[in-house]
């Protein structure tokens, strides 16, 4: 089955690929022809998701999957939330969010957090949903040089190591993302 991810995060692109094995045939935003920005006003990431799905969908005319994630601290009372990766302002900077974070959480002795992603798939003229959540903790400094965003900052629950320290399939095992990706393909299965 071929499909588009929504997303021009090349990294998103490798993770998914990676989990969803050799069954799918995902294309790209760029092999469909699409080259600009997807547009996410929404104040939630189910909006944000089902958004940019739709717009793919309606300007062309292909079946596809939109994700939205956030990484909500609870000392931030969830933030930076829907607002993740552009949580240090534009242009968007993974290390200037990470600073803006690790400031914010400066004193703090409750460094819970989770990630959460949804997944809006628009698939035969029916919508749906899946959704992952990987909980843990941030890190007072950086750990690791996989990944990518808040990857080197945050710990799941039961590990030693940060997300930016594991292999692929590791991260992909436990992710958010991951998780949302094998719902998404038991789905399509």
């Amino acid at each position: 089955m071929k499909i588009c991810f929504a997303t021009n995060n090349k990294k998103k692109i490798e993770e998914v690929k990676a989990a969803l094995g050799d069954s799918f045939t995902i294309v790209s935003l760029e092999e469909i022809g699409c080259r600009e920005e997807l547009p996410e006003t929404g104040d939630t990431l189910d909006h944000n998701a089902f958004q940019k799905a739709r717009y793919v969908k309606d300007n062309y005319g292909v079946d596809c999957f939109a994700d939205d994630t956030g990484l909500e601290v609870d000392a931030l009372n969830g933030a930076p939330g829907v607002y993740s990766g552009r949580y240090a302002g534009e242009p968007r900077s993974d290390e200037r969010n990470i600073d803006l974070l690790l400031k914010n959480l400066n004193g703090a002795s409750d460094r819970s957090a989770k990630f959460r992603t949804v997944i809006a798939l628009l698939l035969n003229g029916e919508e749906h949903s899946f959704e992952g959540i990987a909980n843990g903790e941030i890190l007072k400094e950086r750990t690791g040089t996989g990944g990518f965003g808040y990857d080197p900052v945050f710990k799941p629950v039961g590990f030693d190591k940060t997300f930016a320290e594991l292999s692929m399939d590791e991260k992909n095992e436990i992710s958010h993302r991951g998780k949302a990706v094998k719902s998404l393909v038991q789905f399509l299965k």
